[in-house]
């Protein structure tokens, strides 16, 4: 559960650090290119790293109902959102944009409550209000210091309600490899994004500008997505999105501290709500007894309480390992998150 945490927030300041990043190397580019790069860098990198990792090309491991998930993630997630978050980026002052990024957490808790019924506390719910209010705030009085219309505010909030729906589909397939997930993502995504704006007249930049935008793209998008699955596996959409939400915070010191942008009391007033809600999200605790109903999946773990079962192969038991198993049903309480085990009915 803590090494779960320390994902989520590792991708949060990857990701947090590469928006006003992207908003700095991609001036002059359209919105499009900017995130088809993005993406495409993230999927060249991470598609590096598996051949290393596998010595070569290895199977995806996704079963024929997995694909529609991740396929689903892709163009939400790796398409549609990355296109709406540059545009917005082109009105929209840095710190303004990344502390309204904290939305996505939102609307990833709305749709994992409403549509895949993962349970809501209370505390998690009052972060959540605090956050929409520091958002509100941000976008009603153009906190950022900068002249701007609603295009941009709203174009950002498309973006986090893109991620809020990639967010809980790719909750689906978080126990399959996150390497190839994220690779996946980036690869697709970034020939989509490229393709059509070069298409739309676009022209792709010279290395001197090419090279740090890839670079982003691979550590901001790429190394953080993969970050973000391996939380979605063990704590599932709704909390890995609220520990998440504190990436705007470090984008927005990002902008402020290198970049050397404005701000009004307006965006303290907004930090200070968004911090609030961050908080209640970082404090809450979640135990009670609950049933484990027998289930036969695959995905890599060590032998602790939930995984006791006998293997036809050899295996070392202090190290983890990659295989279908199955669990057997199970009654018991402790603190727990809507894991891969712990998705049950409240």
């Amino acid at each position: 559960m803590n090494l779960s945490i320390v994902y989520a927030l590792a991708a949060a300041a990857l990701f947090g650090a590469s928006t006003p990043l992207a908003k700095s190397l991609g001036l002059g580019l359209s919105p499009i290119l900017l995130a088809g790069l993005l993406y495409f860098g993230s999927g060249i990198g991470l598609a590096g790293v598996r051949l290393i990792r596998d010595r070569g090309w290895a199977p995806a491991g996704l079963t024929p109902s997995e694909w529609p998930w991740l396929l689903g993630a892709i163009a939400f997630g790796g398409i549609l959102g990355p296109v709406a978050l540059m545009f917005g980026l082109t009105r929209t002052a840095s710190a303004t944009a990344s502390l309204m990024l904290n939305l996505e957490s939102v609307l990833t808790a709305v749709i994992a409550w409403v549509v895949f019924r993962e349970n809501a506390d209370r505390r998690i719910v009052l972060g959540m209000i605090a956050i929409v209010l520091g958002g509100v705030a941000l976008s009603w009085t153009g906190a950022g210091g900068v002249s701007q219309d609603w295009t941009g505010p709203l174009a950002v909030a498309l973006a986090c309600l893109c991620w809020g729906i990639d967010n809980n589909l790719t909750r689906k397939v978080s126990a399959s490899d996150a390497l190839f997930i994220a690779g996946a993502k980036g690869l697709i995504a970034g020939l989509v994004n490229c393709t059509l704006a070069i298409y739309l007249g676009a022209q792709i930049p010279g290395l001197a500008q090419l090279v740090p935008i890839l670079l982003v793209g691979f550590l901001g998008y790429g190394i953080s997505l993969v970050m973000f699955v391996l939380a979605l596996r063990g704590l599932g959409s709704a909390r890995t999105g609220a520990y998440f939400s504190t990436a705007p915070f470090l984008g927005a010191a990002v902008a402020l501290l290198v970049f050397g942008e404005s701000v009004t009391v307006a965006f303290w007033i907004a930090s200070a709500l968004m911090a609030v809600g961050v908080w209640l999200h970082l404090t809450e605790r979640h135990a009670h007894e609950h049933l484990h109903e027998a289930t036969e999946h695959g995905h890599r773990h060590v032998h602790d309480e939930h995984h006791q079962h006998e293997h036809g192969f050899e295996w070392d038991p202090k190290e983890a390992h990659s295989h279908v198993h199955v669990h057997g049903v199970m009654r018991h309480s402790h603190a727990h998150f809507p894991d891969v085990h712990h998705r049950h009915r409240h």
